[in-house]
């Protein structure tokens, strides 16, 4: 398995909240550089599952199905797979 090759980044930030990655990063015995990369991969991971949320809901408002179809339209789904699977 490859390693990822790793560049620098150079960010400013205000003086108080880089005291605070510090403090945090030293809470949990790491370095602020691996504190700060989880906190950019965290931050990207949810902003990708609230665009899939929001793709979600223009879906379903366009096809007008309600969140009180939900459990219906997901045992259906399973029902179908499992007879495909027969």
């Amino acid at each position: 398995m490859a390693t990822e090759r790793i560049v620098r980044l150079d960010i400013k930030v205000p003086e108080s909240l880089s005291e605070q990655v510090e403090r945090a990063a030293r809470t949990e015995n790491r370095t602020p550089d691996a504190f700060i990369q989880e906190a950019i991969e965290k931050h990207l991971l949810l902003k990708r599952h609230r665009a899939l949320q929001e793709y979600g809901r223009a879906n379903a408002h366009e096809t007008g199905i309600t969140e009180a179809d939900l459990p219906r339209l997901i045992a259906e789904s399973r029902e179908e797979g499992s007879q495909r699977d027969r």
